[in-house]
Parts: structure tokens; sequence; C-alpha cells
């Protein structure tokens, strides 16, 4: 099993639901619950990463380890970076990035994503899976991802890829794409190559961060997870959705 480390980027500004990673979901902060599945996992460590200091304080109380970054960042994976340098990590330590709004995470896929990163050919790994309706192809806020037949990603839009042309040919699209997790595992080198270039185009266009990985020539390793992971939390529906998941 590859050795990783744990980071959980967390901020308290947030445009649909301010506040969500204190938000509370069966009593206990929603950041506590992704610690906890975290913490369930194989990392040897598990960091929050946060400008906030009620995020601070609260990660405190259930034991996490934290680490205070600056408030300029324009993505978790900016924070990650920082928090990488802070702690001196090397070029060859592998990070998951396990975002501060995935609850329902398990931990099981959490150590499939970093076991990704066992091919010796990709930058960087992540989880994708079949999508759960046709209606999901064509939904924007669902991620979709297509890959090549080494199981690396193509591309990942908002979009409906690949596109039917045909009628006849859309369930055979719909069978193509896959639903994108928001989960990442990356050594220290590659995370620094990342967040050291500008945004591309793409990413600006689509507002995937990922895309400044292809667009800089990275290859994207793509797993299906064992277990499907439940969906992040960014609205107060999501977080009702996110309780009756945790309690089912």
């Amino acid at each position: 099993m590859t050795e990783f480390v744990i980071v959980i980027p967390a901020r308290y500004a947030s445009t649909r639901l301010p506040g969500k990673a204190l938000r509370e979901i069966g009593g206990k902060p929603m950041l506590e619950h992704v610690f906890e599945r975290g913490a369930e996992s194989q990392a040897t460590e598990v960091v929050v990463a946060t400008d906030d200091e009620r995020i601070a304080d609260a990660a405190a109380t259930f034991g996490a380890v934290v680490c205070m970054t600056g408030n300029q960042h324009r993505s978790g994976t900016e924070r990650i970076a920082e928090v990488a340098d802070l702690l001196d990590w090397d070029d060859d330590r592998v990070v998951v990035n396990l975002q501060g709004d995935e609850p329902t995470m398990p931990a099981a896929v959490i150590n499939e994503c970093a076991a990704l990163l066992a091919d010796a050919t990709a930058d960087i790994a992540t989880l994708a899976s079949p999508l759960l309706t046709a209606e999901d192809f064509d939904n924007p806020n669902v991620v979709k991802v297509i890959l090549d037949d080494k199981g690396h990603a193509i591309y990942f839009s908002r979009a409906a890829i690949p596109y039917p042309r045909e009628d006849a040919s859309r369930s055979v699209a719909i069978a193509t794409a896959l639903h994108h997790h928001g989960i990442y595992a990356y050594r220290c080198g590659v995370l620094r190559r990342l967040v050291a270039a500008e945004p591309s185009e793409l990413e600006l266009c689509e507002q995937l961060e990922q895309l400044r990985a292809l667009s800089l020539g990275m290859t994207i390793a793509v797993g299906v997870p064992s277990m499907r992971p439940g969906s992040g939390v960014d609205t107060e529906a999501d977080l009702q959705r996110a309780e009756r998941e945790m309690q089912a």
C-alpha cells in the first residue's frame, strides 16, 4: 500500500452554504465527519488546513492536527501546497486531498485513491463512478470524465461528453462517461508544479481546477471505487441528503 497523508482543506466562507464546514450532521460538525473518515483510512497523518480560527478551534476539539494557512488561496489545492511547504514535506510524499464537504467518503475509497499512484506513469490519481441516471449526463453540476484505454483521463467537463451526434448513440455516450468524485492523490512535487502554473483557459472556462493538470500535460489516473461515495455538500438540500445517507 502506498504510504500517504491526508490534508482536509476547509474554509468558512461559502457562497451557497455559509459556514458549511461547521454545519452539523447528526449532532457533529460536517468537518468532524470528514476527519473521522480520514482517520479510519490507512493515512499516516490527517491534517486540517484552514485560514479561519473558528474552524481551527472546532477541529482542535475533536483532536485534529491543524495547519493555519493564508487566506489568499483560490482553491483547496493551493491551500494544500502551502501546508506541504509549511510542514517541509519532500517532493515524493503522497498527499490525498480530502475535501471538507465530503462527509460520506468511505475510508476504503480514500485508500483506493492513494493506491492508484502505484501507477508510475500517473502524476495524479482520482476516482469516478458510472452515472446514476441519464439526467446526470446533461447536468452541469455532475462533472463527467472520459478515459483512454489505460484508465487515464482524456477530459473532464460539466457538459455532456462524449457528445452523442446521433440519438442512437446516446446510450453508448452515457455508458462511457463517468461521474467524477472530488478526491485527489498526488505527490508533493506535482502539487508544487500545479500551483506554480497559472490557471489554464480550459480551467477558467469550465471552473474545474483539474483541467490545469491536463493543460500542463500531466497524466491523471482514474479508478472506479469499490463503493460509491455520496455527493459533496454545497447546499442546504445537500446537507439534509447527507444526513439521510449517514443514517441509512
